[in-house]
């Protein structure tokens, strides 16, 4: 059976490192790249077509929920493991709707992510015993509140916009960084405020914040 291919990304050295360590002790696995933002991991597995991408959710420059939605746009056969320090719903519903496989808390890394590969490979899907028993509870949950109203909905730039704003970028460095004009970016940023409705660069940090696009404590208001 050939080696299951493993993309790693994270933006700690030491995490990468410790995951290359766990995974090289197996016969199965083969680790093919490694990336420290959420943009490089998207070009390595358009250029890789790993089998599998381990990834953090907390990435700069690109967020793991949308990095690994635009990964499996841009190699359709690749499947997802997050790995990721947040275990609230938040974070685990994001990673799920851009497509993840899988969803691992840091914490129990050690002890599941062989697992989940595995698991993973066989088409199967796998989450941390915590993640997996809110999982069934929320299930249970919506199946007696009945259907919800459905999320706003930003598109793949818009998010992009969303971050890097809420990163500290100016309008020109965000042009910068994705190829387009400054004219096109303010045009993002209008949508982006009219979709949340919300209408100052401080209200656009702590939404951000509040969904996981951004860490925590990243969430200061930035000089713009």
């Amino acid at each position: 059976m050939s080696k299951i291919t493993i993309l790693l990304v994270d933006d700690h050295t030491i995490v990468r490192q410790g995951l290359k360590a766990l995974l090289l002790g197996e016969d199965d696995i083969s680790i093919v790249g490694e990336a420290q933002t959420g943009r490089e991991a998207v070009a390595l597995a358009a250029q890789l077509h790993p089998r599998m991408v381990i990834m953090d959710l907390a990435m700069p420059r690109l967020n793991g929920a949308e990095a690994t939605r635009q990964i499996l746009k841009a190699a359709p056969t690749t499947k997802v493991i997050v790995l990721s320090t947040y275990g609230d719903d938040e974070h685990v519903q994001q990673a799920l709707a851009a497509g993840a496989a899988a969803y691992l808390l840091k914490q129990t890394a050690a002890e599941d992510v062989v697992t989940a590969i595995r698991e993973v490979r066989k088409g199967n899907a796998f989450f941390s015993p915590a993640i997996a028993k809110r999982l069934r509870e929320q299930s249970i949950q919506d199946q007696h509140e009945g259907p919800k109203e459905p999320p706003v909905e930003l598109t793949q730039r818009e998010a992009e916009v969303l971050q890097l704003i809420a990163e500290g970028y100016a309008n020109k460095q965000i042009a910068a960084e994705l190829g387009l004009s400054v004219k096109t970016v303010e045009k993002h940023r209008q949508q982006v405020m009219q979709k949340l409705d919300i209408h100052n660069i401080a209200g656009l940090v702590r939404h951000a914040a509040a969904k996981g696009i951004i860490e925590s404590n990243l969430a200061g208001v930035p000089n713009i």
